[in-house]
């Protein structure tokens, strides 16, 4: 038994908790709200961990003269090896958690029981801090748990109130499906939530020397879908306004006031220094000038981008820039071949923050845009985008969302034009695309089109299911009907690394038939679980 929470200890778990990951990946990647084979919450968070380990094996030993204690200094290089290696929303998320459990324990002497409650309270408050509306039903709510069991223990025995943490993370995450409705639809818990219980089980093992991992949970009868409300972005807001600010905590606590009166999407991510740090912003709004105003009354905004949803601003004035380059990240050999030949530094699917970060700086540009071609891998850009800033880099994200989108992007990058408005068009040519993903369900679940069954050929529009079919090919033909008949002039199709011979040319043939003045391109895609990707401009 440990009564501290020591350096040692702090290696130890970040290793243990790695192990047990790795022993529960499969099954937190099958924690998936959407009947495809594509779950990736057990893989991101071995990842995120494993480069939290390699901070802590390189840089433990160089304990600073002044500053944090020993044990502060090895949680601070696991939550800086987190960030700079986190892939997805879930890593993301986890190293904000670790950030602040190191923030909050640094320069106390020692972490026994109370310390630690405070140290997770902390962690969920970072965590919580980023998302305006968190969504209840996550990580977000298992974390709170876990730090509300350890505050009612109310105790400096240590094991003890790490103990009461688990057990009350674990409850928490059994009753996730009751806050959100995808989940209870999928007959799953949390993903997220469940590798944060795991990781907690495994600090239970290294102050006990006890290993009782928790089973994974059943999940409980949920309530009605419509009973439960989940956040969404609204179409009301046309432009995202993304940039960096200096400011100290109580001058951002008044722009998130301000900003959530302007918009919504919100967040606002801080690297945690005091009593000045640099926080990442982002919403979504239609006066972004009172937006920047905002930022301008909270601190000092820089790195400001502006993304158009709807209707075009007026372009700002000034001299063109020169050294700039794009990043795009691409799962597929075809894909990753059609992005270089437009120019563009091409980076496997799923990166981490760091191998991002190395990708923006090989390019030895001073200005980037990155197309990240993934909801998760938007976090995790965001982040590369914060780091590379540090370097002198101005780096702008484009939340493309299909490598479709991406091409479109691409297509209408000119250099003759600022840097500020070439983002803006490319931003512009990417919401344009709408986008569809075909692809074979792999277990049975209810989706807004109806119940599927494994096997069964599903479309997705812009990530939501509108059909659900037997056949391959029919399928593919009546998503790009369904998605001509809103409009469109061109067709893009990509096809996938298991697409039978013949799919796009079978698509093309039915697209001259019933649309003959659409224009069709088809290219070999390579990309894993989806045959078919579409793009309709």
């Amino acid at each position: 038994m440990l009564d501290t929470l020591d350096a040692a200890a702090v290696r130890r778990w970040c290793a243990s908790g790695l192990a047990a990951l790795k022993r529960h990946q499969g099954e937190i990647d099958q924690l998936n709200v959407y009947p495809v084979p594509d779950g990736d919450t057990g893989t991101n968070l071995v990842l995120t961990l494993t480069s939290a380990q390699q901070a802590l094996a390189m840089n433990l030993d160089t304990l600073p003269d002044s500053g944090p204690t020993a044990h502060g200094h090895a949680l601070r290089l696991m939550a800086q090896g987190a960030l700079l290696g986190a892939r997805g929303n879930s890593g993301v998320i986890l190293s904000q958690i670790l950030r602040g459990f190191a923030d909050e324990v640094a320069g106390v002497p020692a972490v026994r029981g109370r310390e630690l409650a405070a140290a997770l309270r902390s962690g969920s408050a970072a965590a919580y801090t980023a998302v305006a509306r968190p969504v209840e039903g996550t990580v977000l709510t298992v974390v709170a748990a876990a730090a509300t069991g350890a505050e009612r223990a109310d105790s400096d025995d240590l094991p003890a109130v790490v103990r009461a943490a688990a057990r009350a993370a674990a409850e928490a995450l059994s009753h996730t499906p009751e806050q959100l409705p995808a989940l209870a639809r999928a007959g799953v818990v949390d993903a997220g939530g469940r590798g944060l219980c795991v990781l907690l089980d495994a600090l239970v093992a290294v102050l006990t020397g006890e290993s009782t991992p928790q089973p994974a949970p059943t999940p409980r009868s949920a309530r009605p879908a419509a009973t439960v409300a989940r956040e969404t972005g609204s179409d009301e807001y046309a432009y995202e306004v993304q940039f960096l600010l200096d400011a100290g905590g109580e001058a951002v606590d008044g722009l998130r006031r301000a900003l959530d009166a302007l918009g919504d999407s919100l967040v606002i991510v801080g690297d945690g220094r005091e009593p000045e740090g640099t926080w990442n912003v982002h919403v979504h709004v239609n006066d972004v000038g009172a937006a920047v105003e905002a930022g301008v009354a909270a601190g000092r905004p820089y790195r400001i981008s502006v993304t158009r949803f709807a209707d075009q601003p007026e372009p700002p004035s000034g001299p063109v820039t020169a050294g700039r380059a794009a990043v795009v990240v691409a799962t597929g050999g075809g894909i990753a071949e059609l992005f270089a030949a437009e120019g563009a530094t091409v980076v496997p699917g799923n990166p981490s923050t760091g191998e991002l970060l190395d990708a923006v700086r090989s390019t030895g540009a001073a200005r980037v845009v990155v197309l990240p071609n993934d909801a998760n891998t938007e976090a995790v850009a965001s982040a590369a985008a914060r780091e590379a800033h540090r370097h002198g880099i101005k780096v702008s994200v484009v939340p493309t969302r299909s490598p479709v989108q991406a091409l479109a992007a691409l297509a209408v990058r000119d250099g003759d034009r600022r840097f500020e408005d070439d983002v803006i068009a490319m931003a512009e040519a990417a919401g344009a695309c709408r986008y569809a993903e075909v692809c074979h369900a792999s277990r049975e679940a209810l989706t807004v089109a109806g119940p599927c069954r494994p096997g069964d050929v599903l479309a997705l529009v812009e990530g939501e299911v509108h059909l659900i079919g037997t056949d391959l090919t029919d399928t593919c033909a009546a998503v790009v009907d369904r998605m001509l008949g809103g409009g469109g002039e061109m067709v893009t199709l990509l096809a996938g690394a298991d697409a039978p011979a013949g799919l796009t040319d079978a698509v093309r043939a039915h697209v001259a038939r019933r649309w003959p003045f659409v224009e069709v391109h088809a290219y070999p895609g390579g990309q894993p679980f989806y045959p078919l990707l579409v793009g309709i401009e």
